[in-house]
């Protein structure tokens, strides 16, 4: 269906809510300071509630003993899930491209394993099949991202990986809808306000300069004397619970949304509408339509986030435990993602003396602290420790700046490996979603 069409066909009035603003368990992320454009990984877990009024919950179906998540059916949203849980030894299998069902199957893959009771037997290091992946009881679905959460809230399924901005947006009704992991790093986007930022004469009533070529601000351009009761400011979006509730916050009185599903850019330079509420990832799409963002516009930051039915947690067998694997899973494949081991031969009188040496440096301090062994080696004829090796976990980002210190410290053989896992003791999400749930 082409933009015009529809446009058309749901060019209908959608009033700004009147009810008061929801209450504080419905949380937003913060839109970013002026001037700011890229949306910042939460640095902190968290586990948020999703509600703004409660709803009549529908009942769990009893007769379901198998465990549902719901994954995005096509696009790059889905690409990117099924690449994150491959990574986390959990590769989903889809037999026909067709079905909407898959599973996450048993993989065997050959290890060496070693027999603690068997030392000097002669079995030590014998090469095993052991299980790298699968969850038992779980069960695949592909939907549409806004399915998945319609389908939480009604508990066709128990578990879901969707954009935050769609949990927001179809999940506003509904208090039972649980974001598990706020962060799964992939997806990330904002939504923004935006309008033509030159004159782009659509019709001869537009001015030359445009009617926003003083509007700087969010502010400015709710204050325009333009907008009235019989000329509102016309929006386009396919957010309409957001973007009207963003655009009564920050004083918009009169205010006409049209509803579409896509090409909205096309929208202003049409005539169709003034101003679009949309998905922002580069700004590549906005810029190639002369179209900009405005500055305090960011309705919402989003990225990829893993959301629980709240009923299900408590009530569904087997769900809360295989929400704990899964974050368990998730968070060590992600933590892992950013950092590095690094190890290097120092000389030194003793472990101690290298230790001492290593913890003076700003960018070398490991999970818990450098990890130092001595390094054997054979001087004239005798087993002797010339060399320490430091073992120690660095942000990627400080790779080179440890490296240059590491080296002003006697530091040589620099070897730099990637982590695949890193597993605390318990992860906080795990914890904090407890606490949301009152266990």
């Amino acid at each position: 269906m082409s933009a015009m069409l529809a446009a058309r066909q749901y060019s209908t009035a959608i009033p700004l809510p009147q009810s008061p603003s929801p209450p504080s368990r419905f949380r937003l992320r913060p839109s970013p300071a002026a001037g700011s454009r890229s949306p910042a990984p939460r640095a902190a877990a968290s586990t948020t509630a999703v509600a703004t009024k409660p709803a009549a919950a529908a009942p769990l179906s009893a007769d379901r003993t198998v465990v549902r998540i719901g994954l995005p059916s096509k696009g790059r949203m889905a690409e990117q899930t099924l690449s994150l849980l491959k990574s986390c030894q959990l590769s989903v299998r889809q037999l026909n491209p067709r079905q909407y069902t898959a599973d996450i199957p048993l993989v065997r893959s050959p290890s060496l394993f070693l027999y603690s009771n068997s030392i000097g037997s002669g079995r030590e290091g014998q090469l095993r099949l052991v299980s790298v992946g699968s969850i038992p009881n779980l069960e695949v679905w592909f939907q549409r991202p806004k399915d998945i959460v319609r389908k939480l809230q009604s508990g066709d399924l128990d578990l879901g990986i969707v954009g935050f901005d769609t949990v927001s947006e179809y999940g506003q009704v509904n208090d039972d809808l649980v974001v598990v992991h706020d962060a799964l790093d992939f997806g990330q986007c904002r939504l923004s306000l935006a309008f033509l930022s030159e004159a782009v004469k659509a019709c001869d009533q537009v001015p030359k300069g445009g009617i926003f070529e003083n509007i700087h601000s969010v502010e400015d351009m709710a204050k325009m004397p333009e907008w009235t009761e019989e000329k509102p400011l016309r929006v386009v979006t396919g957010f309409g619970y957001l973007g009207a509730k963003f655009l009564k916050e920050n004083g918009f009185k009169h205010v006409r949304l049209l509803s579409a599903d896509g090409a909205l850019e096309s929208f202003p330079p049409m005539g169709m509408a003034d101003a679009i509420v949309d998905l922002v990832s580069s700004g590549t799409t906005l810029r190639e339509n002369n179209l900009k963002e405005i500055e305090g516009g960011v309705v919402l930051e989003s990225q990829a986030t893993l959301v629980a039915s709240r009923r299900s947690l408590h009530k569904r067998k087997g769900v809360l435990e295989i929400t704990h694997e899964l974050l368990e899973r998730l968070e060590a494949h992600l933590r892992a993602s950013t950092e590095l081991m690094v190890t290097a031969n120092m000389r030194g009188n003793s472990a101690e003396d290298v230790a001492e040496r290593v913890l003076s440096l700003t960018s070398i301090c490991g999970l818990q602290g450098p990890t130092i062994s001595p390094v054997y080696c054979r001087c004239d004829g005798k087993v002797a420790v010339e060399y320490y090796a430091m073992n120690a976990v660095v942000p990627q980002k400080l790779l080179y700046k440890a490296i240059q210190q590491l080296r002003s410290i006697g530091g040589s053989g620099v070897l730099v490996m990637k982590l695949t896992y890193i597993f605390d003791e318990e992860t906080p999400r795990w914890r904090n979603l407890l606490t949301e749930l009152g266990l």
